[in-house]
């Protein structure tokens, strides 16, 4: 081959690669899985929070969620004091909570499997909150007031007596969904990958937040506030 169809051939190669996109290879995101128990979570009967927050962290960098300054000084985490934190339990962080405007921004956390204590919020001297739900990454059972849905997920045993919302839906990545009716008892569940989900809400008052199970006490147990 003469030097002219040497240069005709470099010409065309570089003309097909400049004009044909390689073909776009799907990346793979890592799914968290669950990787310790109550056993762990507990010494002598007391939550151990350098573990707990060693669980979270794994799942936040399983994710690709950076533990920034903000979050770092802003999350909490509890097992609202029913000692269950492997079925029971949530870490979060308030981004805002503006009563003046009346919005709220709030990211939950929950590791695999793990459920929010079925809950209620009521009227104060301020409309009850009212909230919508988006999952970013896992996925969640979303739980809320109608007729019980068929097969529904193994319930942490510790809750049985004391959840009345029946029917769900199977939460994925960018699906949003709101309460269904305002002051309604609602909670979520993580699925086998845990769920990191954002809530949009109107004004979040403690004062009219309601736990169907009375034995609820909500402490951060990194602050213990």
């Amino acid at each position: 081959m003469n030097v002219s169809k040497w240069i005709l051939v470099a010409m065309t190669v570089g003309y097909l690669s400049a004009c044909c996109p390689k073909t776009e290879q799907k990346t793979v995101m890592k799914a968290y899985t669950k990787k310790y128990t109550n056993a762990d979570y507990y010494k002598d009967g007391k939550i151990q929070p350098e573990i707990v927050k060693k669980a979270y962290l794994e799942m936040l960098d399983c994710y690709g969620v950076p533990f920034s300054p903000t979050l770092k000084a802003g999350i909490w985490m509890t097992d609202f004091n029913l000692g269950d934190f492997e079925n029971v339990g949530m870490a979060g962080i308030f981004w805002l909570n503006d009563s003046v405007h009346g919005y709220f921004g709030h990211e939950i956390y929950l590791l695999p499997n793990q459920m929010i204590p079925e809950h209620f919020h009521l009227a104060t001297t301020l409309p009850a909150k009212f909230e919508s739900w988006k999952v970013n990454h896992g996925w969640a059972y979303n739980f809320g007031i109608g007729e019980p849905t068929v097969n529904p997920p193994s319930l942490p045993v510790s809750q049985k007596n004391f959840i009345s919302s029946l029917n769900f839906v199977h939460q994925d990545v960018d699906e949003v969904v709101s309460l269904k009716k305002i002051e309604s008892p609602h909670f979520l569940l993580a699925g086998d990958n845990g769920a990191i989900i954002t809530e949009f809400a109107t004004y979040h008052d403690g004062k009219g937040l309601r736990f169907t199970n009375p034995n609820v006490v909500f402490v951060d147990m990194l602050t213990q506030k």
